[in-house]
């Protein structure tokens, strides 16, 4: 690994932890010894089936978009949707390289509600396209 200072070819691994199945690893330039982080992701392409049948790219971007527009003006700090992000994409994927957009709707809402209710219920209300205010009763007595 080069360092991101100087260029030099060599740098040594002071640290490494696992966070959410990617690896931080904390790096020393061995000849100007300042210090810099790297983190490395496993890629593995995973395609998102819509409910027409359509395929589409994951896209990590819009699955945390998402839960951020749910939690608009919320008190639900990044950090937490950060790690709620990378815990959805970590379960999406372990059930292989195709995945049904339900499943990520329904673990968006799993962590939603956990996190925040009025969050989840934003979310469910157009996630499962509420239609009048007795979907909203129906789904604040799941909370």
């Amino acid at each position: 690994m080069r360092c991101v200072y100087c260029g030099y070819k060599d740098t040594k691994v002071t640290n490494k932890r696992d966070i959410g199945g990617n690896v931080r690893r904390r790096r020393e330039c061995l000849k100007c010894k300042k210090r810099f982080t790297t983190y490395e992701k496993a890629e593995i392409e995973l395609t998102v089936i819509k409910k027409d049948g359509r395929r589409e790219k994951f896209d990590r971007e819009k699955l945390k978009n998402g839960i951020l527009k749910a939690c608009e003006k919320r008190p639900v700090p990044l950090q937490k949707i950060e790690k709620a992000v990378a815990e959805i994409e970590e379960a999406l994927r372990k059930k292989g390289k195709e995945v049904k957009s339900k499943i990520i709707g329904e673990l968006v809402m799993n962590k939603l509600k956990k996190l925040d209710k009025v969050a989840y219920i934003r979310f469910a209300s157009v996630y499962r396209e509420f239609k009048d205010i007795s979907d909203f009763k129906l789904a604040m007595k799941q909370v």
